[in-house]
């Protein structure tokens, strides 16, 4: 449980410093228009610190661990997420600054943002798979 707690920390803190910083460069650059870097903020908090909370309440009760896919899970999404966050970071610092990309880099941002998304999917459907199978076990409590 303990583990998945610090990760949820991770993410909040994340989340914050995201927030901030999109409020702040913003402001610093007189932009009032939208952004990407304004989900960055709300994507930490709600697919990072949000799950990982959720994780940690079925830690407290289930040895997740034991479950193959849960351990999938952990890797995969853990990439995915950072992946998406970051990508959405690297598509609003331009969009902020009124950069014109080329074509290549604007397909490559939504190619590499693409594969967060996916990450973050097969992940997500890889815990509901996790948790599914330890109601179909009725898997035994820590205490």
């Amino acid at each position: 449980m303990k583990k998945y707690l610090n990760i949820s920390l991770i993410y909040a803190i994340a989340a914050m410093a995201g927030g901030v910083f999109y409020r702040e460069f913003t402001k610093f650059q007189g932009y009032t228009g939208v952004t990407s870097l304004a989900k960055v903020h709300t994507h930490l908090f709600m697919l990072g610190m949000f799950v990982f909370l959720v994780t940690a309440l079925y830690a407290a009760r289930y040895d997740l661990t034991t479950i193959k896919t849960f351990r999938v899970f952990l890797w995969t999404y853990n990439l995915g997420v950072p992946l998406t966050a970051v990508m959405l970071f690297v598509r609003g610092v331009p969009q902020v600054m009124g950069m014109t990309l080329s074509s290549a880099v604007n397909a490559s941002i939504s190619g590499i943002a693409g594969i967060g998304h996916i990450l973050t999917g097969i992940g997500i459907i890889l815990l509901l798979l996790s948790l599914k199978k330890l109601a179909e076990n009725g898997e035994t409590t820590h205490a």
